[in-house]
Parts: structure tokens; C-alpha cells; sequence
């Protein structure tokens, strides 16, 4: 990837008007806990729960973490990425092993801050966007003091 360099750190910063991190913690994987997969779609209802129904058993952990060494998951503070389906106190699963390519939403410290946005390609070279008018995006270039932690790979939310 040409443009910013791009590596991994690990501190936290808190602030609390734009989508920042506002916990950090390790990724410790516990005995598995699977639970029933079932192998129909649910539109408007939930299907019996007899055992042809069922595909298999899914253990969130297997699913969230693929590679628990270099996974560890954030707390979200603020609200820049309503847009992208991550809201105030969401829980981001976060993998350093993906490759921070463009369309993907990164944990960056920018200038000595912790942020989530998404990372684009722009004609000039990169940027953090918010998914949020009101918020700013964040050009980069070689003088920004960037550094991506990660990738997110699931955010954890309740309904």
C-alpha cells in the first residue's frame, strides 16, 4: 500500500464527542460454547426447534476470532459511525492480522488520538472517514501522525 505508513501500537486515549475507544481488552478465548445454528432463514418468525432444523451448533468465539493472538476488542465512545452500524458503547472485535485496505473500518491513533473510521483511498493519497456528516474526515498524509492498531471485524451491539 503506497502513502501513509501504516503500523500497530498499543495505548488508549478517551475522548467522549467523536467515535473513540473508551475500553480496550484482550481477546481470551474460553472453552467453547456452542449453541444450535439453525439451517432456515427467519423473516418473520422462528422456526421449530426439531432437530432437522438444525445445521449445526456456532460458538461466537470461532466465529468473531480468527486469530485470537492478534485479536483484542474496543468499546466504543460517540457516535461519528452511525452510519456504518456502530453506535455509543459498542463492542468492536478488532483483528491486527487484516490488512487495513480501503472500505474497511480501522482503529487509527491520528495525532495522538484513538479513533474508529473507515479507511479510503482518495486521489491524494488516504483518509479516515467518518459515518456521520457531522463529523470530519481525516486526511492523512506523510506528515499525519497515523498509526492503524487494527481492523474491525464484528461490532457487538444490543437491540
Amino acid at each position: 500500500m503506497t502513502g501513509p505508513r501504516f503500523s500497530c501500537i498499543v495505548w488508549a486515549m478517551t475522548l467522549a464527542t467523536d467515535a473513540t475507544i473508551s475500553a480496550i481488552h484482550p481477546c481470551e478465548r474460553p472453552p467453547a460454547l456452542k449453541r444450535p445454528l439453525f439451517a432456515c432463514s427467519v423473516s418473520a418468525g422462528f422456526p421449530s426447534p426439531a432437530d432437522d432444523y438444525i445445521e449445526g451448533k456456532l460458538d461466537l468465539n470461532e466465529l468473531m476470532v480468527a486469530n485470537p493472538a492478534a485479536t483484542f476488542f474496543v468499546r466504543v465512545a460517540g457516535d461519528s459511525m452511525l452510519g456504518a452500524g456502530i453506535h455509543h458503547n459498542d463492542i468492536l472485535v478488532v483483528d491486527r492480522s487484516l490488512e487495513p485496505v480501503s472500505g474497511k473500518v480501522v482503529i487509527a491513533v491520528v495525532n495522538g488520538e484513538l479513533t474508529v473510521k473507515r479507511l479510503r483511498r482518495n486521489g491524494e493519497g488516504f483518509a479516515l472517514m467518518a459515518e456521520n456528516p457531522d463529523y470530519p474526515d481525516i486526511p492523512l498524509s506523510e506528515e499525519s501522525a497515523c498509526e492503524i492498531w487494527g481492523v474491525a471485524a464484528f461490532v457487538i451491539h444490543s437491540l
